[in-house]
């Protein structure tokens, strides 16, 4: 199996294309076309965990030709029970057949056993009754939290190495708050943010893949531009997942700076201005709640343009697109 970074790059050269989309489905925004029917069924969890798949397969099944990956956000499946987390699986089971790199956007972290454990079933293999080895969720890439330092993230890189999937380390995130913790300065006057983005550097050498890039990336907020390209210097090879475009506030111009001179280095996500576009008025007024999933087709091939125009204007496309 090819290095995780080699294959989301691969994707992304097919597609033209650096953004991703989220699958972050919530019950209330979801058209009430797909609801009816299920609303006063006699097992409401299994009716929800049916109707998250349907909208999110007819989500993929529109986009999956434009984008490289996508990224279901554990917690809106999870919420549900092994019911939700059984939609989940067939998300990332119907995302793979068409292509997609999928990211579980799950932030897990833990020590010894217990984060080996997590970093075996969401990246790796588990170990069955018959002595054989078997992949659970079969993620592409994890995202995971720093916060209990290297001890917490070494399983995961040892998972990367034997089954070339991959990591994103949280580093700044694009939430309001994260420089309560992330921003706090050290003795040495360096913020914890440049702290982790050090570990992680140094942690990305151990999974380089035939594109020079690691399978050890990094969560840096398309929030923070002037962050991420002073974090872009102190990780050049880890792939940068950028939140905070479009709902978040964060523009085009603002994610440029995740990028390397390259033209790579960095995926673009956005959730609810995708999959939701048909909410806004900038879409309603072309698609019915009936075709929303055409909504997040013709918004997503936007988020394409918007972020592929203002690389362009900085000179940060690769060269032969």
């Amino acid at each position: 199996m090819k290095n995780a970074a080699d294959r989301l790059l691969n994707e992304i050269d097919k597609k033209k294309n650096p953004c991703i989309v989220g699958l972050d489905p919530t019950i209330d925004k979801i058209p009430k076309f797909l609801k009816s029917g299920r609303i006063d069924s006699d097992d409401p969890f299994n009716a929800i965990g049916e109707l998250l798949f349907e909208f999110n397969s007819m989500i993929i099944d529109q986009i999956h030709d434009i984008v490289p990956a996508v990224k279901p956000q554990m917690a809106f499946y999870e919420m549900y029970g092994h019911l939700g987390v059984k939609a989940f699986e067939e998300t990332i089971k119907y995302a793979k057949s068409k292509g997609l790199i999928v990211i579980e956007d799950g932030k897990r972290n833990d020590i010894g056993s217990t984060a080996t454990a997590y970093a075996k079933g969401h990246i790796g293999r588990v170990s069955m009754m018959d002595g054989c080895h078997m992949p659970v969720f079969d993620m592409d890439y994890l995202t995971v939290n720093p916060y209990l330092g290297s001890d917490g993230l070494k399983p995961f890189i040892t998972e990367c190495q034997e089954e070339g999937n991959g990591i994103f380390i949280l580093v700044k995130t694009s939430n309001p708050s994260s420089g309560e913790l992330q921003d706090l300065l050290l003795e040495d006057k360096r913020p914890v943010f440049e702290v982790v983005a050090s570990l992680v550097d140094e942690l990305s050498n151990s999974v380089i893949g035939e594109r020079n890039y690691s399978s050890v990336g990094a969560v840096v907020g398309a929030t923070y531009p002037e962050t991420a390209e002073k974090l872009r210097k102190l990780m050049p090879k880890s792939i940068f997942l950028v939140p905070g475009y479009g709902a978040q506030g964060g523009s085009a111009k603002d994610v440029c700076p995740c990028f390397n001179t390259d033209g790579y280095g960095a995926i673009v996500n956005s959730s609810r201005g995708i999959i939701f576009a048909y909410l806004k008025d900038k879409y309603n007024k072309e698609f019915t709640p009936e075709e929303f999933h055409k909504a997040a087709r013709q918004a997503a091939i936007d988020m394409r343009d918007d972020i592929v125009s203002a690389l362009n204007d900085v000179d940060k496309l690769p060269a032969h697109w």
